[in-house]
């Protein structure tokens, strides 16, 4: 237990820690082990480093949602086997308004590298959150799907 919890606490960069990016509540509930590899965990690093440390310096403490995602626990979430979070390379990230939302997803598209970047939501409560990817395995796609309804300009 002792060495599990040396892991959570270790410092991926400056404003993350493993832990941040690994834990959540169905792999609490459910006993998961939700731990990743040493590639998975540097990929998670290097999320950071590009995307969410950036992201941190320009709008302030960022609360992730979910990050890396081992097999079973993505079983709990929507059984899809999203590829991004079980390779360590995406990020869902809570926000606090829709309007702070578009303002960091123009800040995203417009100044980082990146992958993937979407607003995604659980319809039945209305929560919404901005899933973004990054990886190192390849040029990243710059992949950024705009919410219907939101004005594409600059509001960063």
């Amino acid at each position: 237990m002792r060495k599990e919890k040396q892991q959570m606490e270790m410092r991926l960069t400056r404003h993350f820690t493993l832990g941040q990016l690994v834990r959540c509540g169905c792999a609490i509930t459910n006993g998961i082990d939700n731990l990743p590899s040493a590639e998975q965990t540097e990929r998670l690093r290097l999320l950071c480093e590009n995307v969410l440390e950036p992201l941190w310096s320009r709008f302030g403490a960022i609360r992730v949602v979910s990050g890396y995602r081992c097999r079973r626990l993505d079983a709990c979430y929507d059984g899809l086997g999203r590829h991004d979070h079980g390779m360590g390379e995406a990020a869902d990230l809570h926000i606090s308004s829709m309007e702070v939302g578009w303002k960091m997803f123009c800040y995203i598209r417009d100044r980082l590298d990146f992958d993937e970047l979407y607003f995604e939501n659980l319809k039945a409560n209305g929560c919404c959150w901005l899933h973004v990817s990054y990886t190192s395995r390849r040029d990243n796609r710059r992949h950024a799907e705009e919410p219907e309804g939101c004005r594409s300009v600059n509001s960063w």
